[in-house]
């Protein structure tokens, strides 16, 4: 019986460690990935937003994170500054979420530059544009999540963009048309059938 337990141990530890060291697609977890930016206000202050609302995979191996790519489709109405009136003004003058209800991000190349870093070139649509943007991504760790016992991923970035480039600079100098990035980032892989997410 040991022996059984033990041969069957064994063999889960290694597809468990196979299944780390292969390419993966992982789902965003939502509870622990979050969106945020910063825009300076009439330069008295940088105020502090997310967007709460969005969907997305990255696509990892280990072995070759070059060959990585990722997708995110984020709803711009979701967004969240702190306070109603802000958000409604920043909805209708600023992201014109009525005209644009998504923005998103396809990556479109990967250059590591660490042991743990890489800059990631993606395809930014907002405003019905689309341009480059290159977030500056570390990885926090990957590994078997302790409770869905699936690969796991887990990722910061930083990025800025210029709003006037998206067609979005109204209200250019009072609120500022630097935006910048950051990111954290926590992915599950699509094995087994289940579903990322429902393990918090």
């Amino acid at each position: 019986m040991l022996r059984t337990l033990l041969v069957s141990a064994f063999a889960f530890t290694m597809m468990a460690s196979a299944a780390l060291a292969a390419e993966n697609t992982y789902t965003l977890d939502k509870p622990h990935t979050q969106i945020f930016f910063t825009v300076s206000h009439m330069g008295f202050s940088h105020s502090t937003g997310s967007f709460t609302d969005y969907a997305g995979t990255f696509t990892l191996d280990p072995a070759a994170p070059e060959k990585g790519h990722t997708e995110v489709t984020i709803q711009t109405a979701s967004l969240n500054m702190g306070d109603a009136t802000w958000n409604e003004h920043t909805m209708e003058k600023l992201l014109h979420t009525d005209k644009f209800p998504t923005m998103t991000y396809k990556s479109t190349s990967v250059k590591k530059t660490g042991d743990k870093t890489a800059d990631m070139t993606g395809d930014l649509t907002m405003g019905g544009v689309t341009k480059p943007v290159v977030l500056h991504v570390t990885m926090n760790q990957c590994g078997e999540h302790p409770m869905s016992k699936k690969p796991a991923c887990g990722f910061d970035a930083e990025g800025s963009l210029k709003r006037s480039d998206f067609g979005l600079g109204d209200y250019t100098p009072m609120i500022g048309d630097d935006v910048n990035l950051r990111i954290t980032v926590e992915g599950q892989a699509n094995v087994d059938g289940a579903t990322a997410g429902q393990n918090q």
